[in-house]
């Protein structure tokens, strides 16, 4: 049972003469009591934040006062905005800091031109998604005479309008990052920067941090420049626009970008040749599918599916990437105090436990205490591409693998199978990118030529930075599952009896984990496999085994399931197996 918190969101149960909270963090184990008194407004079902007042004594639970009144568990929006209040995310900007945001000028300073490069008269795309408002990035390029590729990667340069000890600041590093809740979106910056005079939207001039590289055929940078620049974006195009017009599959779209048809080919020559200099390395392309889910006006989910990612996401992935390493690259050898995103090598236990489910699915990984090459987790990748244990497979690699953080010092990229790994190319949206751009920034200003004082104050700021971000960071990806869950669960509540294929991605000592072709994941618990059977849980080779039958479940086996139970208070999918 998980340390109660001083405060609880839950769902609250009125008892007449005595309450409880059940609370929404299923690690906690065990409801809260809440004395008549101390009900408040609250009404049945109603989503709350309860202060505790006494801890759990022996038998007793601990006791609660509520404090806040969310509101009613079916109304629009309680769901995440209960989700908002469990993990104390800051979701209103202080007046301070709204104050400040809104003095900023929402046009380009003609003064600050002079120092810069003029890029307006490029042309310059952003490609994002339909409903991206906070545009970082933009790109162009050429084709040199001597057959190489010249690649423009623009980005917003936020630390321009956003000054150190301001309040924006501030409170941009308490975030530390944009957090995206299925339609609500809790944004590092507020919206007069993000999606203002920060954002690289078309038609309009906007200050930016570039990185020009020069790349052969083989996908190494020959030469590199980072400098400031101004630019004026050509076209604001999106993911499913390009590759329509990469495809040749629309013609109104080919007709309305006919002029700009050869720039989009040429981003795909040289995106290809990257991704194929990269694979040759052995970064890790665990190709998992990310979840598109639609909600109606109240917030209610009406359909679920894979998100569908093209060669255009593609396009921009390769272009960061590469962006991102050349950066980092840059300032390592200028050993200037900087943020860089570090991602070790597994655990060799790690990988000891990941062959064993990968056994069962005739795979291995090949390593040793001291050669573990992300080359070996990229032949497994390459192998299973196509087949139906893909993801299982991509999934169990995921689980092996460290988290990425970020660090002042360099430690190299695993996932990425790169030496100097850094980012740059989001500082709309995360705090590092923001930071190593103020650093950029005073060494492009002083001929990349900088004092010892200049060095050791901001490598104390940059540890202290990059551990908040981390940190940060976690939380946010433990927001972003949960809105998730909660969201799958609701669509399944109307689906029980409904029947479905899907695939066993995990097996457990209570059952057996099996995701659907839409990416929703639910459980078959031992008594719900239907067959009057007792089944072994083999921990050694991860296989569920009939005791009497023999019969076997393994990761990756296809299974038909029909929905039991789904609950969104509970964040939960149950399933029962059918007859296979």
């Amino acid at each position: 049972m998980e340390k109660l918190k001083d405060k609880v969101v839950g769902t609250f149960i009125n008892n007449k003469n005595y309450g409880f909270v059940i609370p929404d963090d299923k690690k906690i184990g065990s409801d809260i009591f809440i004395s008549k008194t101390n009900f408040g407004k609250a009404r049945n079902n109603h989503k709350v934040v309860v202060k505790i007042i006494k801890p759990a004594v022996k038998d007793r639970k601990p006791e609660g006062k509520i404090i806040e009144v969310i509101g009613g568990i079916n109304e629009a929006g309680i769901d995440m905005l209960s989700l908002i209040r469990e993990y104390d995310l800051p979701y209103k900007f202080p007046i301070e800091v709204e104050l400040e945001a809104k003095k900023i000028e929402d046009k380009v300073n003609i003064e600050e031109l002079k120092n810069r490069r003029d890029l307006r008269n490029e042309i310059i795309f952003t490609i994002d998604g339909e409903d991206a408002k906070d545009l970082d990035d933009a790109v162009k390029v050429t084709r040199l005479d001597n057959g190489n590729y010249k690649l423009d990667v623009h980005i917003a340069d936020v630390s321009y309008y956003v000054k150190e000890k301001t309040n924006l600041d501030k409170e941009a590093n308490l975030r530390g990052t944009s957090i995206y809740m299925l339609g609500r979106v809790i944004p590092m910056l507020p919206r007069e920067l993000s999606n203002g005079i920060c954002s690289l939207n078309a038609g309009k001039d906007r200050l930016t941090l570039s990185c020009t590289m020069e790349i052969n055929s083989k996908g190494n940078v020959i030469s590199s420049d980072i400098y400031k620049s101004v630019i004026r974006v050509t076209e604001r195009m999106t993911y499913t626009d390009v590759q329509k017009i990469l495809d040749y599959s629309d013609k109104e779209i080919l007709k309305k970008y006919r002029k700009y048809i050869d720039e989009f080919q040429k981003m795909k020559e040289l995106a290809i040749i990257l991704k194929e200099k990269r694979k040759q390395q052995g970064y890790l392309n665990l190709d998992i599918p990310e979840t598109k889910i639609e909600l109606d006006q109240k917030g209610k989910p009406i359909d679920i599916r894979k998100y569908e990612v093209t060669f255009a996401h593609e396009i921009i992935e390769q272009f960061m990437l590469i962006t991102n390493e050349t950066v980092a690259e840059k300032f390592y050898w200028l050993e200037a105090p900087f943020i860089y995103r570090v991602h070790e090598a597994p655990d060799f236990e790690k990988i000891i436990e990941l062959n064993k489910s990968l056994h069962n699915l005739g795979y291995k990984i090949k390593a040793s205490k001291d050669n573990i090459y992300p080359k070996e987790f990229a032949k497994i990748l390459e192998k299973v591409k196509g087949k139906k244990e893909e993801k299982v497979v991509a999934n169990l690699i995921l689980r092996a693998l460290k988290v990425a953080r970020y660090e002042s010092q360099n430690g190299g990229h695993f996932g990425i199978a790169s030496k100097y790994y850094c980012h740059f190319t989001s500082p709309i949206r995360r705090y590092p990118d923001l930071f190593i751009h103020r650093i950029i920034s005073k060494y492009i200003e002083s001929n990349f030529v900088v004092n010892d004082y200049f060095i050791e104050k901001y490598s104390k700021r940059a540890t202290k930075r990059a551990f908040n971000a981390s940190e940060r960071e976690k939380i946010a990806t433990k927001v972003e599952r949960e809105a998730e869950k909660i969201k799958k669960s609701e669509f399944m509540e109307n689906k029980i009896g409904n029947e479905y294929e899907g695939i066993i991605s995990s097996i457990t000592k209570f059952g057996m984990f099996v995701e659907l072709e839409n990416t929703i994941e639910g459980l078959i618990r031992f008594e719900n496999i239907g067959i009057k059977e007792y089944f072994i849980y083999d921990d050694e080779n991860k296989i569920l085994i009939g005791e009497k039958t023999k019969i076997t479940f393994k990761i990756g086996q296809k299974v038909k399931v029909q929905v039991l139970a789904a609950n969104k208070l509970t964040r939960t999918v149950d399933f029962i197996l059918k007859n296979n």
